[in-house]
């Protein structure tokens, strides 16, 4: 499982490099933060159950911001 985090960090770290070729730097900052942190988790070799309630808590956590984003800031 922790290596899965690892995997999300490759993933966070392509959308940072595209978001950087794109001159969009506020989100490749964002993407490169997420990066550091989910390889950090990917490492610490946390159980399982641990691992599914930090993802849980992660897609609660950015959800619940793009929601209240796309309708309160757009």
């Amino acid at each position: 499982m922790g290596r899965m985090f690892a995997v999300l960090g490759f993933w966070c770290l392509i959308f940072s490099l595209m978001f950087l070729a794109g001159h969009m730097y506020i989100p490749a900052a964002l993407f490169a933060v997420q990066t550091a942190i989910f390889v950090i988790l990917g490492y610490l070799g946390l159980t399982e159950k641990t691992y599914l309630y930090l993802f849980g808590a992660y897609m609660l956590v950015s959800f619940t911001g793009m929601v209240y984003y796309s309708t309160f800031m757009m």
